[in-house]
This record gives structure tokens, C-alpha cells and sequence, in this order.
């Protein structure tokens, strides 16, 4: 470890065990870092036993279990206007997965709006049956019938989400069994698995992965070490996380430990 890093992490574990709880966001302003390099840093600290993740940033060690209040969840809209290229890039090499003939069941989410879009993208493509319970991804994927057969799962509507959950989500799910679930969500850690911030989203996805003959979750940088309230299953019941270049290398080597194999989609000039 260079010696700036393991500096910037006392000083972090010092500014934990001062205030009670820091946020992400303050460690990265702090420390001049991107997110991605403070998360990196408050696992190391939890490793270490110095610190306690919670969602949002960390407490000291011995902190109680009771977490932070949490942050409003944001607008689909507003989250599609975060992570653009990465998550482009996601849905790109998650599309690079599919086969004409095939089945698909496709997730509510800004990142698997981008496997839509990259679906469409891909001219190859005959005779895929696309499952979705996002409403955005329907619509998206409109223009490609009857290349794209697309079937809208029943359930309640979430509003600023636009998605459907329970009651009624399992209706068409339960008589199904797909060859490929792409899976979105909030967090992804190595520990605590795949969750959610939404109980309702969190359930339907659970049942999307049980009706799928493989399972992919697709998450960027920001998410992976992420815990919400949620949880969809642990790492190892999926087949494969897709996430982007920024992914730290400590938490990739850590899910695939777990059991989880890590795709990094990259940026066509890049290896």
C-alpha cells in the first residue's frame, strides 16, 4: 500500500471514530477521491475491523446496528442521468450475452434500459422473447416488434420508478422459465449479496432469478460494495456481475471469491 493511501485511511478511521458516522460523499469531497476510492477505503477500514459499513458510508465498529435515515430514492429519471457511459458500456457487453431464439427476462432499471437500448442496437437479433416488469423498457423496445417479441409482467405501478411489483408481478413470471434474467439493483457485496432499496422490487426480482436458467446482475461501479435494505439472493446464485472499468480491484477479486463471476465491460478502444 502506498504511503498516501494508508495515511488517507487513518485519517479516515480517525474522522469515523470522531463523528459517529461519515458519508461517502464527505470522504470523497474531503480527500480530493473519486466514490468509488472512498468505498474502497471504508471497506479496507471494515476489513480491518475499524470501521462498520452502512449504506451511504460507515459508523465505528462498535456502533449499534441501527443505520442512518435513508437517503430519498431518486426518480428513474434522475438515476438515468447519473453513470451514463458506464452504464451504456454495461449494457452493451450484457447484451453480447443473448442469442437469437432465446428468452430474456429484463429488469426495471436505468442500467438495463441501456441492454434495451443496445439490444435494439444489435441487427442480428431475431426471435427474442423479452420479459419486463419496467415499463420505460417496454416502450423502449417497442419499435423492434415483431423482431422482439415483448411481454409486460402484470402488478401494481410504482410511481417515478415505473415499474410493476407485487400484487399481481408473479402472474405471468410463475408460468415461465427463461434463459437469461438480467438482474438491475442497488448494491453488490461480496458478503451480503445482491439487495435493494425497495422491498417490493426486491421481491419481484428474487422470483425473476428463480424462473431463469442463468442469471446476470448488472450494477456500476458506484453500487458494488453497497448495501440496501432489501436482499435478492447472495453473489454466488447469480452466474455473472457486468459492472464497468472503475470497479476497484480489491472488491472484483472479492465477489469472485465468493463465487461470482465479474464481466468489465470497457470502452471499445480498450483491451
Amino acid at each position: 500500500m502506498q504511503p498516501d493511501v494508508a495515511h488517507r485511511r487513518r485519517l479516515t478511521a480517525d474522522l469515523v471514530a470522531e463523528r459517529g458516522f461519515v458519508r461517502v460523499v464527505e470522504l470523497s469531497e474531503s480527500f480530493g477521491v473519486t466514490p468509488v476510492t472512498a468505498r474502497a477505503d471504508l471497506d479496507a477500514l471494515e476489513r480491518a475491523g475499524l470501521v462498520r459499513r452502512v449504506h451511504g458510508g460507515a459508523v465505528p465498529s462498535g456502533a449499534g446496528s441501527a443505520e442512518p435515515r435513508p437517503e430519498r430514492e431518486p426518480s428513474f429519471e434522475e438515476a438515468l442521468a447519473t453513470s451514463v457511459v458506464p452504464k451504456q458500456l454495461i449494457g452493451e457487453r450484457t447484451a453480447a450475452l443473448v442469442r437469437s431464439g432465446q428468452s430474456v427476462i429484463l429488469d426495471v432499471g436505468t442500467t438495463t434500459l441501456q441492454v434495451a437500448r443496445a439490444l435494439r442496437a444489435r441487427d442480428d437479433l431475431d426471435d427474442v422473447t423479452i420479459f419486463t416488469n419496467g415499463l420505460s423498457i417496454a416502450l423502449e423496445l417497442e419499435p423492434e416488434i415483431p423482431r422482439f417479441t415483448v411481454v409486460v409482467t402484470g402488478g401494481t405501478l410504482r410511481p417515478r420508478q415505473h415499474s410493476l411489483v407485487h400484487p399481481l408481478a408473479g402472474s405471468v413470471l410463475d408460468e415461465v422459465h427463461v434463459d437469461l434474467a438480467v438482474i438491475g439493483c442497488n448494491g453488490v457485496d461480496p458478503k451480503l449479496g445482491v439487495t435493494n432499496a425497495n422491498l417490493p422490487e426486491a421481491s419481484v426480482k428474487a422470483l425473476m432469478l428463480q424462473r431463469a436458467a442463468r442469471a446476470v446482475v448488472v450494477a456500476d461501479a458506484s453500487k458494488l460494495g453497497e448495501v440496501h435494505l432489501g436482499r435478492i439472493a447472495p453473489v454466488d446464485a447469480f452466474d455473472a456481475l457486468v459492472t464497468d472499468a472503475a470497479a476497484p480491484g480489491i472488491l472484483i477479486g472479492e465477489l469472485r471469491d465468493a463465487g461470482l463471476d465479474v464481466l468489465v465491460a470497457h470502452a471499445p478502444d480498450r483491451p
